[in-house]
């Protein structure tokens, strides 16, 4: 389990357990601040002691492979893993280059120390800072908080009601600055992933520019920097949308908090003051507990916890309560008090004091007090502008706009990114959906332009009264996408899909058929499946509890869509045979293209830089507007869950258009740092011809295994010319051991070339 999510509910109970949380993240961005001063001094070594290149170099490698990031939720998307495991691989290229002592160390200071001094003191330096200002607002709110509970009741009214008004202005100021600080604590814990491991890549585009050999033994490396650039792409991309949700998820919480308050199995929780009586002439002395009150059970659990003393957990205690008694205040000199008369201890009376009149009354309606009390405190329903229901007018509705838009626009960039005029969208759903009115004609884009026509499609969806995947399915639904192979995540998919009610499944059968087609003219319209399931996932899915977790799982929703519009036809023709028990239980994942056994692991390897990803041949170069470069994904985040999603990362990536800003294009790109040309067209690595395979057979008796044929298990996608590219299930013929470690050669469709040899299974 990683970092807890930091629910802004919380701010508002400021609980033991919620400012243990807060120290866990404030511990981590400490953790990433000492290893970023380690990181910047060990760079400053690099290029002031040339001679010592190879000690500090080493001592470079140390520090990265023992760094990890910790993640929030429970699971990591495969672009995480990868973006997790790269300072590994870093560290394993450190490692090979410190045979090659001609490495020339230059413009280290630009790529890799200015931006990470940069991040350490703009967002960790602002957290520090955050941090103090956090814990005097703490410390001036409870102080001022036990002076207003202290005062005397028998005091004037209107000294108590503006002693009320203060301590009620400092609360809201001090919840106020704690949910700042914790939207920012979970900012920089998303943010330091890219950050960081962003100058490390520009860093080894340095450093490999200056090589002697740097143009061949970039192209060893390419395969990784690309994939590990589109991690990088689909991380950042998340994580603006998350970011957008958790500020929007914050301000609801803000204007209405008691409606997010967390009750789940607990009806209640809370300070309070509870009072210990002592023997003469001490009195008695209230001492303040984060109290939890089980309804079923009625047991009231208290935990001492003061903040002003580090926020050091007491002992807890236990009661099971009997009856609860407004206590008041010709009684004792306090208000807001309770009388408990606790089963424990017959005879026993408990007096507690809640924080405010309305705690007071929430406690009462929790522990079944006397008075009368109606306040609700679930969630409304959001009023709906537009009635919209999954019936035969919805499903005409599917059919015309995706038929107007396979007709009129499928090759328009940004298609379903880009969005019509909110009047506009709102005005054709009405029509559309209004059963009194005549068939709206979409032909014609005199009237409806087509990106009116695709937000009106996603209004639609948005509109209904419960999402098209349902609530019910969600938890499984994001379960499956957090483990399992390829092949039990479609399994999976194909078994819940199946669970959805008939109308439901039939309008996403409907929908995803579409989407696959638009994502096979993503060259045009640049929407890949990665796209398409970042537009699509929060739409078709989503939980009924808008909260921070529910957020994090945003990645793990498109990857679903990804997997619906991959497999569309497989999911949808006919009902799986037969469903696993555990869909998304833990198995055997398909080989990472680091498994790769290559031999030429001993070379330098990839280079990156984020200013300019070199894509060959691309062909304008046109990409969308600014608004629409967050899509930022040129390869489906569920590539390692699908066979089909090869196809996207296939050696004609030069006609494949980016949509990320960082992308930049041409036939022979240009590093800006570092100053040199990158040839785009390989020098070596061509397919052997066929004498040359028999010679080579001829040569190596032992490592001929002829008329041998075997069959993928895997997916795999050609890196280099001399490489196949297959699909699960492929055959090979006359498959021979290759003279490179962990490879084998072999024909399919005619073709002769190297096969990663734990991709398949010999028969």
């Amino acid at each position: 389990m990683g970092l807890h999510p930091l629910e802004f509910s919380e701010c508002y109970l400021d609980s033991p357990s919620f400012r243990e949380k807060i120290k866990s993240h404030e511990a981590e961005l400490d953790k990433t601040n000492r290893f970023i001063k380690e990181l910047y001094k060990d760079g400053k070594n690099l290029i002031n002691a040339t001679k010592q290149l190879g000690m500090a170099q080493r001592k470079f490698a140390q520090c990265l492979g023992e760094f990890q990031f910790e993640y929030i939720g429970d699971a990591k998307t495969d672009d995480e893993k990868c973006i997790d495991e790269s300072l590994q691989e870093f560290s394993s290229f450190l490692k090979n280059l410190e045979d090659q002592r001609e490495l020339m160390m230059r413009n280290i200071t630009e790529t890799l120390m200015k931006p990470l001094e940069k991040f350490r003191k703009d967002h960790l330096g602002t957290v520090r800072a955050e941090r103090k200002k956090y814990e005097k607002e703490t410390e001036k709110y409870y102080s001022s908080l036990e002076k207003l509970l202290n005062m005397s009741a028998k005091k004037k009214e209107p000294q108590l009601q503006e002693a009320d008004v203060q301590v009620e202005t400092m609360r809201q100021h001090f919840q106020e600055e704690s949910l700042d600080y914790v939207c920012k604590l979970q900012e920089i814990q998303e943010r330091k992933k890219f950050e960081c491991v962003e100058p490390m890549l520009a860093f080894f585009q340095t450093v490999f520019t200056f090589y002697h050999q740097g143009f061949e033994l970039a192209k060893d490396f390419d395969h990784y920097k690309r994939a590990l650039q589109i991690n990088i792409q689909n991380t950042r991309s998340r994580f603006e949308g998350a970011r957008s949700e958790v500020y929007e998820l914050m301000k609801r919480i803000r204007d209405a908090p008691q409606e997010y308050r967390q009750t789940s199995p607990i009806s209640f929780e809370g300070y309070l003051y509870v009072q210990e009586k002592r023997p003469p002439p001490f009195g008695s002395s209230w001492v303040k507990r984060y109290s939890t009150f089980v309804k079923e059970q009625k047991i009231l659990h208290m935990v001492t916890f003061d903040h002003r003393s580090g926020g050091k957990i007491g002992e807890t205690e236990s009661v099971t309560l009997k009856s609860c008694l407004r206590k008041t205040t010709d009684m004792l000199d306090r208000r807001f008090c309770l009388e408990l008369d606790i089963t424990d201890r017959p005879g026993t009376v408990l007096t507690v004091q809640a924080l405010s009149e309305d705690d007071h009354k929430f406690w009462m309606e929790a522990m079944g007090g006397k008075e009368p009390f109606g306040h609700y405190l679930g969630r409304t329903c959001k009023e709906r502008g537009i009635d919209a229901q999954l019936d035969e007018v919805g499903l005409t509705l599917m059919k015309n706009s995706i038929s107007a838009i396979e007709t009129r626009g499928i090759n328009d960039q940004g298609l379903y990114r880009v969005v019509g005029v909110s009047s506009k969208v709102q005005k054709l759903l009405s029509l559309m959906i209004d059963e009194t009115s005549n068939e709206v004609d979409l032909s014609t884009s005199e009237d409806w332009d087509v990106k009116t026509v695709t937000s009106a499609l996603k209004l639609y969806l948005r509109s209904l009264p419960e999402p098209l995947m349902t609530y019910g399915l969600y938890k499984e639904f994001i379960s499956l996408a957090k483990g399992g192979s390829p092949e039990t995540r479609i399994q999976a998919v194909h078994c819940l899909v199946h669970k959805l009610p008939e109308r439901n499944r039939q309008v996403l059968g409907l929908l995803m058929k579409h989407l696959a087609n638009v994502a096979a003219h993503s060259k045009q319209n640049l929407m890949t499946v990665a796209n398409l399931g970042v537009v699509f996932g929060p739409t078709l899915m989503r939980p009924q509890e808008d909260t921070v977790a529910a957020i994090m799982d945003l990645k793990f929703q498109n990857i679903v869509v990804e997997i619906l519009i991959e497999q569309n036809e497989k999911i949808f023709a006919d009902a799986p045979e037969s469903c696993p028990l555990s869909p998304a239980g833990p198995v055997f994942s398909a080989p990472t293209r680091q498994s790769k056994k290559l031999s030429r692991q001993s070379r330098p390897l990839a280079v990156y830089n984020p200013q300019a990803l070199d894509i060959q041949n691309v062909g304008d170069g046109s990409s969308l507007a600014a608004e629409e470069t967050s899509m930022g994904s040129n390869e489906s985040v569920s590539s390692q869950s699908s066979s089909a999603s090869a196809s996207e990362m296939s050696t004609e990536k030069s006609d494949h258009v980016p949509l990320s800003t960082n992308l930049s294009s041409g036939s022979n790109s240009r590093d800006p740092i570092a100053g040199a040309s990158w040839p785009t067209t390989a020098a070596s690595g061509e397919s052997q011809p066929a004498s040359a395979t028999a010679a080579s057979e001829k040569d190596n008796p032992e490592e001929s295994v002829t008329s041998r044929k075997a069959k993928a298990v895997y997916p795999c996608e050609a890196e280099h010319d001399s490489e196949l590219s297959f699909q699960v299930g492929a055959i090979f013929n006359a498959v021979t051991k290759s003279r490179e470690p962990g490879w084998l050669e072999g024909e399919l469709e005619g073709k002769r070339g190297l096969i990663p040899e734990n991709y398949v299974e010999l028969l």
